[in-house]
């Protein structure tokens, strides 16, 4: 294989209100956009072209990717103006594809190690993992080494095998497309017709990221793979332990202590006596006042947090302020999301550019908008559009 196709057109509804102003390829993790990893990993492989199909606030993506050099890859730009699925994604990308290929969304986390033994493989094949919630995604039955069928979100699973969305085809596939509009469904069509698509099996790091509390365990297994560089000025008395990087021209100012895995982006001032404890990512330009504590969160560029907060499994996306004395912890809550109502363990999904006054108080599980005002000594229980 020496091409890749990769599907960024998608928005990624359910993640709202992190993906309103972006595409979801470029949500944050470990303060990196999810693209980069999948454009690393194909690099690593030894994939040098490939084609990108955009749509959704696609201008970010051509400022964040560019002609690919940063990855030794040269990127061919497809437009997909009307959203229809992956496999009209796929067709727009005809005449650009190679006689073999493989195909890959460009909004799920994989590294180079998942797709090794992917490569050289010859088409057609479908790279399928084993998860614990296999409902959540589509189900592949397979026999004989062969896919039988993949049936999206069942509401019973008759297998714990997912569909990752990566696939090894030939332009054959283009001619079975038509007006079809995802993918899973022309390979069910394809199957029925005689095809035979292979199923290989991998063990390594494949991560969708559905919902806003995806961020947050994705952001963790990145974080676990990190090492440790300070390109900042640590004071005197700071506590560094673990595996922690910190960016260009940021100040950790003294009787701090930060443990790993933790990423600091470039130009942020955090302390004095602050704590920032594991599975924490924090971007560019943030300021993190005295005595107050981060764990478990992503925190966006340009945000301003303010002295005594206490911030646990929560996302904050860039721009906002925070004036000081937050609570916002993890916590049991059913949160209810485009129709769907799941438990999850999660503290607050905060949009971008809001702010919040002193000695607010967001309950677990409460998603607040973009661009929303809360005053001070609020009580947030319920989501805020």
């Amino acid at each position: 294989m020496q091409q890749a196709i990769i599907l960024a057109a998608g928005e990624g509804q359910r993640l709202r209100p992190f993906t309103v102003n972006r595409p979801k390829t470029m949500l944050s993790i470990a303060a990196r956009p999810i693209l980069h990893y999948v454009l690393e990993a194909l690099s690593r492989g030894g994939i040098r072209n490939v084609v990108l199909v955009v749509g959704y606030r696609k201008e970010q993506i051509f400022d964040a990717v560019g002609s690919g050099d940063n990855w030794g890859v040269n990127i061919t730009y497809v437009t997909q103006e009307k959203r229809l699925g992956t496999a009209q994604a796929l067709l727009l990308a005809a005449a650009a594809a190679d006689d073999e290929f493989l195909v890959l969304p460009g909004d799920n986390l994989i590294t180079a190690e998942t797709i090794a033994g992917f490569i050289p493989e010859r088409p057609e094949a479908v790279l399928v993992k084993k998860v614990t919630e296999p409902s959540q995604y589509g189900v592949v039955t397979v026999g004989q080494g062969s896919v039988l069928r993949i049936e999206e979100k069942p509401r019973l699973a008759g297998s714990n095998l997912v569909n990752t969305g990566i696939y090894a085809f030939n332009r054959d596939i283009f001619d079975h497309i038509g007006s079809t509009l995802d993918i899973p469904d022309v390979l069910n069509a394809m199957i029925a017709r005689g095809h035979q698509f292979k199923a290989r099996e991998t063990d390594g790091i494949w991560l969708d990221v559905v919902y806003p509390w995806d961020i947050l365990s994705l952001n963790d297994q990145v974080l676990r793979g990190i090492t440790t560089s300070i390109g900042g000025s640590v004071e005197r008395g700071v506590s560094l332990k673990g595996q922690v990087s910190v960016g260009r021209d940021t100040v950790i100012r003294s009787n701090s202590y930060v443990m790993g895995p933790v990423v600091i982006g470039s130009g942020c001032d955090i302390g004095p006596n602050a704590c920032i404890l594991p599975a924490t990512s924090i971007g560019d330009n943030v300021v993190v006042g005295s005595f107050t504590q981060i764990k478990g969160s992503v925190i966006g560029d340009d945000v301003n947090i303010g002295a005594g907060c206490i911030i646990e499994g929560t996302v904050i996306d860039q721009g906002g302020i925070i004036r000081g004395h937050l609570s916002a912890v993890s916590g049991e809550r059913e949160v209810k999301v485009n129709g769907e109502t799941r438990p999850v363990n999660v503290g607050a999904m905060i949009g971008e550019g809001c702010y919040l006054g002193v000695n607010v108080v967001v309950q677990p599980g409460v998603i607040i908008g973009n661009n929303c005002r809360v005053n001070a000594m609020n009580l947030v229980g319920e989501n805020i559009p």
